[in-house]
């Protein structure tokens, strides 16, 4: 298969460098180049592309900023002239941090890496509702991730916003858990109670409850509460 790659650099040359590169890659296509943060932005939105070459830093904002609440957030290699970032790369679960000069063989590796990802992965249930394995970004402070919708254990409401729990980590974020659950699979995630969303692919057991509901045992061992409003969907939905 065929990858469409966005190039995003604000320098000129290196983006000429890097579609050099990949007009000598049969499994590469670039579809665009971007220049600047917002510009970025608005070419992953039309352009839907399988992999974005990134850079990290330019004169309108970060590479972070580039994919701060994009859902589902392309594949990403981080191409950077510095190393310093490397470790917040890695911990957003890019797939690759090329230092310039790109190497042809590194890029062919990184190429390689998304290729076996993109063959993994499965579409969306529905257009525009996100499914177990789409990638999300979350950003909470300086903190970055890539996030697998599977990968979440629960949602739930903290004031007017959202607290969203996966692998060791809490993040908060500026959503309703309205307009997130607007975007999420329902065959994957349960509206438990007013207050929770619950990854049902997370529940490890299920106990009746004193108040006609049920108790969720996730698999990180956190309990979950179904009211009794939701007992008889929660049943439905889950008989064979």
């Amino acid at each position: 298969m065929s990858l469409r790659i966005l190039i995003v650099d604000d320098a000129r040359l290196a983006r000429q460098e890097l579609r050099t590169m990949l007009a000598q890659m049969p499994e590469a296509e670039c579809v665009g180049e971007a220049d600047d943060v917002p510009a970025a932005r608005a070419a992953i939105a039309s352009l839907r592309p399988d992999l974005v070459l990134l850079d990290i830093q330019m004169p309108s904002g970060s590479g972070f900023d580039v994919l701060d609440g994009l859902d589902p957030a392309p594949a990403v290699v981080f191409t950077t002239a510095y190393d310093q970032y490397a470790l917040r790369a890695f911990e957003a679960n890019a797939l690759d941090y090329l230092v310039k000069p790109v190497a042809p063989e590194r890029l062919r590796a990184a190429l390689a890496r998304a290729q076996g990802m993109a063959l993994r992965t499965e579409a969306p249930p529905a257009r525009g509702m996100l499914g177990a394995d789409d990638r999300v970004f979350l950003r909470d402070g300086e903190r970055c991730w890539f996030v697998t919708l599977g990968e979440i254990q629960r949602i739930a409401v903290d004031g007017n916003y959202a607290r969203v729990w996966f692998r060791d980590q809490c993040v908060m974020l500026a959503r309703s858990l309205s307009a997130l659950e607007s975007r999420l699979d329902p065959a994957l995630f349960f509206r438990a109670n007013r207050n929770t969303l619950v990854n049902l692919r997370m529940v490890r057991a299920v106990e009746p409850s004193v108040a006609d509901g049920y108790v969720l045992t996730l698999k990180d061992g956190n309990e979950v509460e179904v009211s009794r409003r939701q007992a008889r969907e929660f049943r439905e939905q889950m008989a064979l």
